[in-house]
């Protein structure tokens, strides 16, 4: 890079660390595209993927003009100026691509853009092809080498983001799979409440919607009602299953299944946020709950949440109330047993969820 001068160096060491401050696979893909744009003061520019089953690239990210009207095209393998640039694994300036034979002039035939030049880059990795990062008209002239090398060097760092955010796509996967795993094994035990952690689950989701959660909090809560039961594994069959009501000694052992939870999830560091939704999910605002009878706000947050959904579910899955009545037990509990700012954004939500599902019947 020793004919890169000194600003331009800068502004790619910042739009190259903006673009890897992200490990979401969408937001990496548009900040490099917008960087890539600002970099070399271009009128557009895309990246394309190569879609792993059929070979073709498909146009994932495009800003500028038409942006929108461009990814629903599709090239075939090899097809374009993009697709010679994977098979070659060589980068291109094209600063007369009307009169380029390589050009799939249908992209510009269907948008109504005119691409009048171009540079288009690889995205590789160590491993594989991952597509190719184009910009499009420049606004100040043609593309010269050193808009080559400055795009090159910022292809290099937006392929190692992809790479990175695919393998933590791919590590969440595996971790939500396991989580389902888990919570499906507690309800296949718990036969009086099937989909009960699904409907939680659900609920939980909607009331952070009307909250306004973070996505961060959003995230932690689905965490927190999926596992808010996983103590139960600890039951036994006896007293999960057990047709009539439960004696003193039984629904004591009943109550302890937050502490196992929170116990058994002790042991995974990247869960310790949700643990006291775990632990304090049966507790109630008035400090009528278990198993440490806290109190308001000393109730940690999720566990508000969580309590507000559990109970209403499962008060209708063990058919003890109707939906209607279930929901004036919460209406009358706020502020009581409930966080009322809780309970009033699960009255909105479930509104809102019951409106959606008369559409979809």
């Amino acid at each position: 890079m020793q004919n890169l001068n000194i600003e331009k160096l800068n502004i790619l060491i910042l739009l190259s660390g903006l673009v890897n401050s992200s490990l979401e696979i969408a937001e990496i893909r548009k900040r490099a595209v917008d960087a890539a744009l600002k970099l070399l003061n271009a009128e557009a520019g895309s990246i394309l993927m190569v879609d792993a089953q059929t070979g073709e690239l498909y146009f994932d990210t495009a800003l500028g003009d038409r942006g929108t009207e461009i990814k629903t095209i599709r090239l075939k393998k090899g097809q374009g100026i993009a697709g010679w640039v994977l098979e070659n694994k060589k980068p291109q300036i094209i600063n007369d691509v009307q009169s380029d034979k390589r050009f799939f002039r249908q992209s510009d035939n269907k948008t109504g853009f005119t691409t009048r030049n171009m540079i288009c880059v690889p995205l590789l990795t160590k491993h594989k092809v991952l597509g190719a990062l184009q910009v499009i008209n420049k606004l100040d002239g043609v593309f010269t080498s050193e808009d080559l090398e400055l795009l090159s060097a910022l292809a290099n760092q937006v392929a190692i983001a992809i790479e990175n955010a695919l393998l933590y796509e791919e590590l969440r996967e595996t971790f939500y799979s396991i989580i389902y795993t888990l919570t499906e094994a507690v309800e296949k035990r718990d036969l009086s409440t099937a989909g009960h952690t699904k409907r939680v689950t659900k609920y939980c989701m909607a009331i952070g919607k009307e909250l306004s959660l973070s996505g961060k909090d959003t995230i932690n809560l689905k965490l927190a009602s999926l596992l808010h039961d996983i103590g139960k594994i600890a039951m036994t069959d006896e007293i999960l299953n057990k047709s009539k009501r439960l004696n003193y000694h039984e629904q004591h052992i009943m109550n302890m299944h937050p502490l196992y939870g929170a116990e058994i999830l002790g042991h995974i560091k990247s869960l310790k946020d949700i643990i006291p939704a775990v632990k304090h999910h049966h507790e109630l605002f008035n400090g009528s709950g278990y198993p440490d009878h806290l109190q308001g706000d000393e109730i940690p947050f999720y566990a508000r949440i969580v309590s507000v959904a559990d109970s209403f579910d499962t008060m209708v899955c063990t058919q003890q109330y109707s939906q209607e009545d279930a929901l004036k037990e919460i209406r009358e509990k706020m502020w009581i047993e409930y966080d009322g700012e809780v309970a009033k954004a699960f009255l909105n939500a479930y509104n809102k969820i019951q409106e959606q599902e008369r559409i979809i019947k």
